[in-house]
């Protein structure tokens, strides 16, 4: 069996409380038995649950934390509230303190990265942490940064989420040059603002050093899979994260009302059962579910808030591939490739994001 990764689960966090990450859990525990559980959070309500799932007791311990982080609150608010003592802030500090190889959590976004950034800093040189998506296209999976931790963006943080994406696609699809693209409003070098114009300029004088400069990129590559990074601030990965997925259930839906039509159609969606079930699954959110949060000293995974137990195992599998891959390594790799990234020191202060992808 492969290397054990440790993995720390903010049990409480999410809509639909902590049985999500406990089934979750277990049932990706099935397909890669080399994983091991931190579950934080009220150990009343999580020590019932795990306890339904003997074998998946045997791998996992329970942290209690009586404070939950809501939905609701600011970043601002959570930090004052639950530093130090909510079951985010502990998911996370288990990264820190090395007893987990990664962090996941299902809560409020805006806090998990406020948190997260407070209790894991900065990597050195990088301006402010991105949250990366992994995107299905008519190529294959791609990235797509900056999806909702930065609203707006300058030319140094452009360019640090070029490279913090070309590191992560390096580690999840092995490629020694991926290509990274600017998402622009047209693919001529004059469009444009000045900032995304400054970070094309570093971006192609780099071009070589870890990734490919593919150049400016518009909303229809992302679906086509033109580059294997897509580059922007977060106000506008976020709209085009949450139109995918809207576009996703829509299409969806019209599939599924066509084919109960009438009886002819029921006999063709008969016939064509095993296609349709593969194009379900595609166009199924909760498959794609988790988001990376990047530039930070440690990896930690966003669930979507709203999703069931099949989402959160897909969100436990982007955690155990981050860990297995070793992406900060990667990471590590492409700053010393970049040396332009250092000309700039980390924040201060945790950033408070304003956009919530999940």
């Amino acid at each position: 069996m492969s290397e054990s990764i440790r993995i720390s689960v903010d049990a409480m966090g999410g809509d639909k409380g902590p049985r999500v990450a406990v089934e979750g859990a277990y049932l990706f525990w099935r397909e890669r038995k080399n994983t091991t559980y931190i579950f934080h959070g009220r150990e009343s309500e999580l020590a019932p649950l795990v306890a339904e799932f003997p074998e998946l007791g045997k791998v996992s311990r329970i942290v209690h934390c009586d404070n939950v982080i809501s939905m609701e609150e600011k970043p601002s608010q959570a930090l004052r509230k639950g530093r130090g003592n909510s079951s985010m802030w502990a998911a996370v500090q288990s990264v820190r303190d090395g007893e987990a190889d990664v962090a996941i959590s299902g809560g409020n976004t805006g806090a998990l990265m406020a948190m997260s950034t407070m209790c894991l800093r900065p990597i050195e040189g990088i301006s402010r942490p991105a949250i990366a998506a992994i995107w299905p296209t008519l190529r294959t999976d791609i990235i797509v940064l900056d999806v909702g931790a930065t609203v707006g963006g300058d030319a140094k943080q452009l360019t640090d989420f070029s490279i913090l994406g070309a590191a992560l696609a390096r580690a999840l699809f092995d490629q020694d040059l991926p290509t990274v693209g600017l998402l622009n409003v047209g693919t001529e070098e004059m469009k444009g603002h000045d900032e995304v114009k400054e970070a094309a300029r570093i971006l192609s004088a780099a071009s070589g050093e870890g990734f490919v400069y593919h150049g400016f990129v518009e909303g229809d590559d992302i679906g086509k899979g033109t580059v294997d990074v897509v580059v922007t601030e977060g106000f506008a990965g976020n709209i085009a994260l949450k139109t995918a997925e809207g576009t996703a259930r829509q299409v969806g839906t019209y599939i599924r009302n066509a084919l109960k039509a009438d009886i002819i159609s029921m006999i063709g969606a008969a016939i064509a059962g095993q296609a349709l079930e593969a194009l379900k699954r595609k166009l199924d959110p909760r498959n794609i579910n988790g988001g990376v949060f990047l530039g930070l000293n440690g990896v930690v995974i966003k669930s979507h808030g709203g999703t069931d137990e099949i989402g959160f195992k897909g969100a436990l599998g982007l955690a155990y591939e981050m860990a297995r891959n070793r992406v900060m390594d990667k990471i590590a790799e492409g700053l010393r490739r970049f040396p332009t990234l250092n000309a700039a020191p980390a924040p201060a202060a945790a950033p408070e994001p304003e956009a919530k992808p999940a």
